[in-house]
């Protein structure tokens, strides 16, 4: 099968709630392809949703690290790294994304979370 179909079949599993099974299918091509950005944040998501949180850190890390303007992996990352319970690091990403994409609810609700745990030194 082509990294292409695969890519769809692994869509589909995420989409079905499977992010566990969505993972498996996006590891190779990763390795096949890592420059390819979609599919790294796909796979990203993946660990996110099946909480292999450190496996996540990795992805968002590279995806930020080639882009530093894609304020959705800056977003994740920070969510990421406060499920990790780390929000002081956190809190850098998320005001990143937050800054890039101002209108966003989400973004700014995460942001507010986190700051309010770290002023509160938790």
């Amino acid at each position: 099968m082509d990294l292409l179909e695969e890519y769809r079949r692994a869509t589909l599993f995420f989409e079905a709630g499977d992010p566990t099974g969505a993972a498996r299918l996006l590891e190779p091509i990763v390795e096949a392809e890592p420059g390819n950005a979609s599919v790294r944040q796909l796979l990203a998501r993946a660990y996110f949703q099946s909480a292999q949180l450190v496996r996540a850190e990795t992805q968002l890390r590279e995806l930020v690290d080639r882009d530093p303007s894609d304020h959705y992996a800056h977003h994740v990352l920070g969510r990421t790294l406060e499920r990790l319970n780390r929000p002081a690091e956190a809190l850098r990403h998320l005001r990143i994304a937050a800054a890039m994409h101002n209108g966003n609810d989400d973004y700014r609700a995460a942001l507010d979370r986190v700051q309010l745990r770290v002023a509160a030194g938790r």
